[in-house]
């Protein structure tokens, strides 16, 4: 398990930016606490809308959780952010896991 810790404590000293909370975001993931990886992953997307990783990882997240609507809405963003910067590796990737949102969710009208 990763010790987050740290981190936490950089956040409560104001250092809080896009990168600290996808930090975050990813060592909640990887310790299966959904809903505090969705909650730092969210700012981190606010902060750096752009920021494809963080897409991937708060839709993944979202998914763990079992919100797979709000996944999929996470994962066409990312789709997005991913586009636009030329970042075909993580368009590849956002399509897979957001083809598999949309049939978790039940919706199978959208096609990528």
């Amino acid at each position: 398990m990763t010790d987050t810790t740290v981190f936490e404590q950089m956040l409560e000293l104001g250092k809080d930016n896009a990168l600290l909370r996808f930090t975050l975001g990813s060592a909640f993931h990887r310790q299966g606490r959904y809903a505090e990886a969705v909650e730092h992953l969210q700012q981190a997307v606010s902060y750096s809308p752009e920021y494809t990783a963080a897409w991937k990882l708060l839709g993944r997240s979202l998914a763990d959780a079992g919100r797979s609507e709000e996944a999929a809405k996470a994962f066409e963003q990312g789709l997005l952010a991913a586009r636009g910067n030329g970042d075909k590796q993580a368009e590849k990737e956002i399509t897979v896991f957001l083809k598999r949102a949309r049939a978790q969710a039940g919706d199978s009208s959208h096609d990528s």
